[in-house]
């Protein structure tokens, strides 16, 4: 019985035993921390820097359908440039990454009217060089920046009336100005307008566009919206 019971007691001690905790050191703690707040906090960082000292350009949008532009508390835009057929005949634009499509053989005496065109690697990243237009302003409205050319690289230097914005190719061209946050009380007035600036005119052949985004560009392409114009009514984002 003595024996039993002994046993009994060091099975006990034995699994009642644990290693002993080593303290915990503080750089485990204070640096996964301190990675987090540099992460979380460089994405305002880089818009608030950009606000600042980023160049004013102005973007024209691409023709849409207000019934669906405002959804939920975020409007969608694009813009001309986020097209790549508008972007194909500006120089720079075969020495992307990419390929060349192929045309299907076509019978004699048949002629084929295909014509390869240069298509983009997926999350290809470009340059778009934009020009200041020689008129800032018209009817109070701003006039949108022309597209020059495109490149890879980012240009060392450019003449003071042009600016470089970076965008990537995923289906179309994302320049991360394609959502904006709007208050509920101003989206049926935006709607409206918007409605009533793509309405075709008396005599016009095609829909009018006089709306346009201002937006800030920093030294290393990145943008942030400013404000939206819809003829001449201004909305800050």
């Amino acid at each position: 019985m003595t024996s039993n019971f002994d046993e009994n007691v060091e099975n006990q001690q034995m699994t009642s035993w644990e290693a002993p905790k080593k303290p915990l050191r503080g750089w485990r703690l204070w640096v996964p921390l301190l990675l987090q707040t540099v992460i979380i906090g460089s994405v305002p960082a880089q818009a608030v820097y950009t606000h600042l000292t980023g160049t004013t350009v102005i973007l024209q949008t691409a023709p849409v359908d207000p019934y669906d532009l405002l959804r939920g508390y975020y409007q969608t835009l694009s813009y001309d440039i986020s097209n790549q057929s508008n972007l194909k005949t500006l120089p720079g634009w075969n020495d992307l990454p990419g390929g060349t499509t192929t045309c299907p053989t076509v019978k004699p005496p048949a002629k084929s009217t295909c014509k390869p065109e240069k298509y983009l690697n997926p999350e290809t990243e470009l340059y778009v060089i934009l020009e200041a237009p020689k008129t800032a302003a018209t009817s109070g409205r701003p006039q949108p920046w022309k597209p020059m050319r495109v490149s890879q690289e980012l240009p060392n230097q450019l003449p003071a009336n042009q600016v470089a914005l970076k965008g990537k190719y995923s289906g179309g061209i994302q320049y991360g100005l394609e959502q904006y946050f709007m208050p509920e009380d101003q989206r049926e007035q935006i709607n409206n307008d918007i409605n009533q600036a793509q309405a075709r005119q008396p005599g016009q052949t095609r829909q009018a566009q006089p709306f346009v985004v201002e937006v800030k560009v920093n030294a290393q392409g990145h943008a942030v919206p400013v404000s939206l114009w819809v003829r001449e009514r201004n909305y800050r984002f």
